[in-house]
Order: C-alpha cells, then sequence, then structure tokens
C-alpha cells in the first residue's frame, strides 16, 4: 500500500482548478520513494522538483494539502521495517526470489529500492529515493 503525491500547478484563484497537476512520486511502506521524473520536461532529480514546488500546491492522493517540508521528508528521512534479512518475505521462497520478481534489491536505511533497469528506474537518489520513468501510481 502507498500514497501518490502530486503538484497543482497554476491554481486558479477563482475555482480552485489546477492547469496542471503533476505526479511528483509515490511513498510505499519498506520501500524507497518513487520519484516520478520528466526527463524530456527537464526534471531530471529532487533538486528539479523543489525548485517547482515553490510557491505551488502539493497534495497527495486523498487531495490533503502537504507542505514543501513534509514533501521532502517523505522522500529523504524514509526507513524500513524490522525485516527479518534471514527469513524470505511471505510467499517467496529467498529474498532473491522476491528481488527478481519485484526487480528490487536492497537500499539504504534498512529499505527494499528498485533496481535500475534503464525502463522504470532510471537512476538511485543520492539517499532514500528512486528516480523512476513511465507510467505508475
Amino acid at each position: 500500500m502507498g500514497t501518490n503525491y502530486y503538484l497543482l500547478q497554476d491554481t486558479c484563484p477563482c475555482c480552485h482548478q489546477p492547469k496542471e497537476r503533476k505526479h511528483i512520486g509515490k511513498a510505499s511502506g519498506g520501500w524507497c520513494f518513487a520519484l516520478h521524473v520528466y526527463p524530456d520536461e527537464g526534471i531530471h532529480d529532487l533538486e528539479a522538483w523543489k525548485l517547482l514546488w515553490r510557491g505551488e500546491a502539493l497534495r497527495d492522493e486523498y487531495d490533503r494539502q502537504v507542505t514543501e517540508e513534509f514533501m521532502l521528508n517523505v522522500i529523504t528521512e524514509r526507513w524500513g521495517y524490522q525485516y527479518n534479512w534471514d527469513q524470505p518475505p511471505y510467499g517467496y521462497d529467498s529474498w532473491q526470489q522476491f528481488h527478481d520478481h519485484n526487480c528490487s534489491e536492497f537500499g539504504p536505511d534498512g529499505l527494499i529500492r528498485s533496481r535500475i533497469d534503464d525502463a522504470h528506474c532510471i537512476s538511485h537518489g543520492a539517499g532514500t529515493w528512486d528516480s523512476m520513468v513511465g507510467e505508475f501510481s
């Protein structure tokens, strides 16, 4: 289970509808944040996102407003579950089978992260996020 986050750009002062709703990414329990990057639009990393956030509305998928500070913490201050690394996850014979099935690997701070595959995950952030392209939610 996870939560998606969005940037609402150029919100109309009358009707409060944004001209554009751009997916920032998804926070899923136990995983690095999936930061949605748009290389064709110049959004390559977290620093590009932080520039876009200034003065714009940020909301989660439940339409709750979040602050820039909160959004940054969701992305950079993540930690993993207390996994029993000696015991495979439920439904899997081994952690390797889990990683193969989920295109994942062990990440920082006890998290699981997406494996770089140049199709969906194009890089790992300097912290607890992965840069992801394409459609996902």
